[in-house]
């Protein structure tokens, strides 16, 4: 079903099934599966193609060469019925690769509203990709990452499998990622080790003096303490009863399967 509203060049290939919702744009050379959905005003500019069971949220820009819900390369993978969900308000440039889920990993590959995905990004099979993140060009995330919400991740930097990068967390370019990332904190290097918080970012987004003064003792706490993960958690939840903010650690701690990075 294509609304007459929606504009498709001549030279794109829409295949029969595919739902294409008001004031949708697809520039010339695009190829659209018989399973996709897209919504309403998301722009295709050209060259883009949209395989597999995908559903691409409105207002979105998908820039030329970008290759969305294609067969992911985990090589378990055996044409399981799984599929890619894309939020609203997404920036995805250039060549970006968005891969279906797997059976093993939950079946879907996530990622929500208002991200800027730059040149070459690699989101891998079953990662979730919250919204307001930033990830930038040639950045690579393995199959079943996690990024938070307003995380941004430097160019070049690759993300080892399952790791989990926390809420406004800030990695370096040129990074090999291999343990999860705890929320607020700065990493960096190859292998990313934490080189403290991510101050400018808290304060652009409304964090309080308070607030960013608690995140500094939990980061004490985590890293300039020398105690064990376990003591550091207990310490931490004595934190939370007084400052809110800290809950966004102890939240965090629990999804590691990796450790953290320390």
């Amino acid at each position: 079903m294509v609304d007459q509203s929606a504009f498709i060049h001549p030279s794109a290939i829409v295949e029969d099934g595919a739902i294409i919702h008001a004031n949708v744009y697809v520039s010339p050379f695009c190829i659209i599966g018989p399973q996709v959905e897209i919504g309403a005003r998301t722009m295709l500019k050209s060259h883009v193609v949209v395989s597999g069971i995908t559903h691409i949220g409105e207002d979105n820009q998908i820039y030329p060469f970008a290759s969305l819900g294609d067969v992911n390369q985990d090589l378990k993978y055996a044409e399981e019925l799984t599929r890619v969900e894309i939020g609203h308000r997404n920036q995805i440039r250039e060549s970006v690769t968005i891969h279906r889920g797997t059976i093993q990993g939950g079946a879907v590959t996530r990622v929500g509203n208002d991200n800027v995905l730059m040149v070459n990004v690699h989101i891998a099979h079953d990662c979730t990709v919250g919204s307001h993140c930033i990830i930038a060009n040639n950045a690579t995330l393995g199959g079943h990452v996690a990024v938070d919400d307003y995380a941004i991740i430097g160019g070049l930097t690759a993300v080892h499998q399952f790791c989990v990068i926390g809420t406004h967390v800030m990695v370096g370019g040129c990074s090999g990622v291999v343990q999860d990332v705890p929320p607020f904190v700065i990493a960096q290097g190859n292998h990313a080790t934490p080189f403290g918080l991510n101050i400018e970012g808290l304060k652009r987004r409304g964090f309080d003096r308070t607030a960013r003064n608690a995140i500094r003792a939990a980061y004490k706490v985590l890293y300039r303490s020398g105690k064990t993960l376990k003591a550091a958690k207990s310490e931490l939840e004595a934190l939370a009863k007084e400052h809110e903010v800290i809950n966004t650690f102890l939240d965090f701690l629990p999804r590691s399967q990796r450790g953290i990075i320390r």
